[in-house]
């Protein structure tokens, strides 16, 4: 791989060299590991690695021809980023200019014996984006960056949460595929459930270079299935009926079957041309928007069981997708299982994710929605941008259509909202903004290719043209004012049906932080902090934030424990608010559960893979048994959500406390909660009105059937806290060690940052409340003991009132 010559933005140590090329891959990670730029993860090292993108780049290498005799040899290119031209032995064989799809090309005549050469040339894509935009007129988008004038990765343009490092490369498989007399072109599964009978339509198209019958088998649960095409006919539909059906449940609603498919091309002589193979899942799937008192429902419904969307938005795990492996993706499902999540929204702006991706959610009951590749700006809708998404949009459906995890593709985020209510109209001045993708050539797609799945046009969306794009009451909605310009109470004064999107903001982990940065000292506003931090105003917002809620930082290690703290409390406040109205709300997505690089941003795991506070809060939040106090009316209720599959009986003591734990006032609440269900239960005046907010709090308890919910009267900055003691001890466990904290008063929300003192440290539990005489214990895992005075002290050990003047813990 090298830059092509003549580039006058090509530094000169980088100018001719020629670089060993990882395929998959692409130049920033080559010359990474060339050791020819540093990290662009570092400091502000991104800023200064701008001129790769506005770069041409040209891979090459020479193979020889594959033994045997094949009637024909096709260059199969699963994925080009983005703007190429190949040729092979001199000769141009083809050129791209989408990065979500992939290509093929035969080059039977051009092979010789030994040391062919194949060259991939990639052109800039800035110089392609930008002579688009030329051409068409420009059109508005949220980011000064042309992302919307190539089929390409969008946020490789910069996000408010990801680096400006626009890649070029082979980015997937390519290879050479000999085949003769026919092979598999396309294979599309449509299965269907109708009460005992699952039924799997399998969809075939086959190329041929030999014309003669050709015979089709599959092969399902037991069943099989034959269909022979006569010479000239080029597609068969084969039917495989099974009998009541092991059904692919969600996680939380039974398990995930899965059943090999497997479709086998066959030559007159019954010789094996061409298999495919994959598991499919029986089940069915629809939404409910029937309008209703309340405005229309958005409710997904699997098997006929409406299901609560307990979601998290997915953004690409990595700038560069080589270095998101199987194992990798595998991590991030662990850690948003671990978090309850039921829901993985992909987001329009990244990536058709990976066979990988979407072979781990099949597997793991995971619930997929599936963005088509816009965001956040106003498409054109000319060529070749026309042609070129409905072939990456027909290629994206046939290739994900097998999986039973999908369960919505959606048109787009953002852009319909951003056109209604972003100032986009006069800009556009008439021009095309992506109206008829959304709204005519996506859903025509999919209704034809994948007839079993939804599809909604946007994300927001009110199901109407003539219902405000974001209405609460109508289909899905994204709540941003919160962050933006609101305290995040605002949450309580929506009554959404579904929400798509919303979140807040906090730093990464300290030790990400700590590899990524070289601020000496580290500060909210230090350089690196600050080039980290991508959002419009970011650090005002926390600050704002923090100013309505908590006691003034002191110094970083405040500022970095409180606005972590902030963002977890924010996040909590509203899923626990929305899944309180279950039934009239069916769906939270938080944004988001990762990262792309180590970042400031509103992601639970953080772009070193390191779990927030946000992490533990959100498990907390979106567990099976949610106990939860609300205000309703001029009071406050219990309300018990139960999202498991058997009833939740049992009974809850609530009781009004002095910080010190002396009781006030106190009830019992007998709980009968049926299965994917909430109850709300008002409580009494002598418990929701405390004598001194400052000094008192509310607790509810269920004993073991749930985790205790919390009420405090008064902002944590206004509450009177005593200061913090506790006594601690550190024994050794296998793997790590246990902390025991035990409270001489009331502790608020104690979390411990073992990565601090390793790197490899983590916690398994945080943010936990203890009244005086309460304990606690928190396992550390690392890969070497750490300092046990450390473990129990500041800046390791934290809570929200370890910092009163008047004494410390200990």
């Amino acid at each position: 791989m090298w830059a092509v010559p003549d580039q006058p933005q090509v530094p000169p140590e980088i100018d001719g060299v020629m670089v060993p090329a990882s395929v998959p891959g692409c130049v920033h990670t080559d010359l990474l590991a060339a050791g020819l730029i540093p990290d662009p993860y570092l400091d502000d090292n991104e800023t200064g690695l701008a001129w790769i993108g506005r770069t041409d780049w040209a891979y090459e290498t020479t193979f020889d021809r594959p033994s045997g005799e094949h009637t024909r040899l096709d260059l199969v290119c699963a994925g080009l980023d983005t703007v190429a031209t190949i040729t092979l032995n001199g000769v141009e064989v083809g050129r791209t200019e989408n990065m979500h799809r992939g290509y093929r090309f035969e080059v039977t005549s051009l092979l010789r014996a030994e040391d062919n050469h194949l060259a991939v040339r990639f052109d800039s894509a800035y110089r392609y984006a930008e002579a688009q935009r030329d051409r068409l007129g420009d059109r508005p988008n949220a980011y000064p960056e042309p992302f919307q004038f190539i089929r390409k990765t969008a946020c490789n343009f910069g996000w408010d949460w990801g680096p400006t490092l626009v890649t070029a490369g082979i980015w997937q498989g390519i290879g050479l595929h000999c085949w003769s007399v026919g092979r598999l072109a396309k294979v599309r599964p449509v299965v269907t459930v109708d009460g005992d009978t699952g039924r799997a339509e399998v969809h075939v198209d086959v190329e041929r270079v030999a014309d003669r019958p050709l015979t089709v088998r599959a092969r399902l649960a037991g069943r099989h299935a034959e269909v022979i095409l006569p010479a000239g006919q080029f597609s068969a539909v084969l039917t495989l009926t099974v009998h009541r059906p092991e059904l692919w449940w969600p996680r939380g609603y039974g398990a995930p079957n899965l059943h090999d498919l497997t479709v086998t091309l066959h030559d007159d002589d019954g010789g094996t041309l061409d298999e495919w193979h994959r598991r499919i899942g029986f089940r069915s799937v629809r939404l409910d928007t029937t309008p209703d008192e309340h405005g229309a429902p958005f409710t997904l419904y699997v098997n006929e069981v409406p299901v609560f969307v307990r979601g998290v938005n997915w953004i690409p795990d990595d700038v560069f997708p080589n270095r998101v492996t199987r194992r990798r993706l595998a991590e991030r499902f662990d850690q948003a299982e671990a978090a309850h999540v039921n829901l993985l929204r992909v987001w329009g702006g990244g990536r058709y994710e990976s066979d990988d991706f979407y072979d781990l959610a099949d597997e793991r009951g995971l619930l997929v929605q599936q963005d088509f590749l816009f965001a956040c700006a106003a498409y054109p809708e000319e060529e070749p941008f026309a042609t070129e998404v409905a072939a990456e949009a027909v290629e994206q459906v046939i290739r994900l259509a097998s999986h039973p995890s999908l369960v919505l593709w959606t048109g787009n985020n953002e852009n319909i909202w951003g056109w209604h209510d972003w100032d986009w109209q006069a800009p556009l001045a008439g021009r095309s903004w992506g109206r008829g993708y959304y709204l005519d050539l996506l859903p025509g797609i999919v209704a034809r290719l994948d007839p079993t799945r939804p599809y909604w046009p946007g994300s927001p969306w009110s199901g109407s043209e003539t219902i405000h794009p974001n209405h609460p009451a109508y289909g899905t909605t994204h709540i941003w004012d919160v962050w933006n310009t609101d305290d995040y109470v605002k949450y309580r004064e929506y009554l959404p049906r579904f929400v798509a999107e919303f979140g807040y903001q906090g730093p990464p982990a300290y030790a990400t932080l700590r590899r990524a940065l070289s601020d000496e000292p580290l500060a909210h506003d230090s350089p690196g902090m600050a080039h980290h931090q991508k959002a419009a105003d970011g650090d005002r917002k926390l600050r704002r934030g923090l100013e309505a809620h908590l006691p003034e930082p002191r110094d970083f290690d405040d500022w970095h424990w409180l606005t972590q703290l902030n963002q977890a409390r924010a996040v909590a406040l509203g899923v626990e608010h929305f899944r309180s109205h279950r039934g009239r709300c069916m769906g939270t997505i938080v944004w988001q559960l990762n990262d792309c690089w180590p970042v400031t941003s509103w992601s639970a795991v953080d772009g070193d893979g390191r779990r927030k506070p946000l992490w533990y809060a959100l498990r907390r939040a979106y567990a099976d048994r949610l106990l939860t106090v609300q205000p309703r009316g001029a009071g406050l209720a219990v309300v018990a959500v139960n999202d498991g599959g058997r009833p939740w009986r049992g009974s809850t003591t609530v009781a009004r406390l002095t910080l010190a734990g002396e009781p006030k006032a106190k009830t019992t609440v007998e709980l009968d909660v049926p299965a994917y269900s909430a109850v709300t239960v008002a409580l009494p005046d002598e418990l929701t009105r405390p004598d001194d907010g400052r000094a008192e709090l509310l607790v509810a308890d269920p004993g073991d059937q749930a985790e205790r919910a919390w009420w405090f009267f008064a902002e944590d900055r206004d509450v009177r806290w005593p200061a913090a003691a506790f006594d601690a001890t550190v024994e050794p466990v296998d793997g790590g060690q246990r902390v025991r904290v035990t409270a001489r008063t009331i502790l608020r929300d104690v979390t411990l940052y073992p990565d601090r003192l390793n790197p490899s440290a983590e916690v398994d539990t945080a943010l936990v409340t203890l009244l005086p005489g309460e304990s606690a214990t928190f396992t550390v895992r690392a890969d070497a003991p750490l300092d046990v005075a450390a473990l129990a002290s500041r800046p390791v050990l934290r809570c929200v009132n370890d910092r009163q003047e008047d004494g410390s813990p200990g």
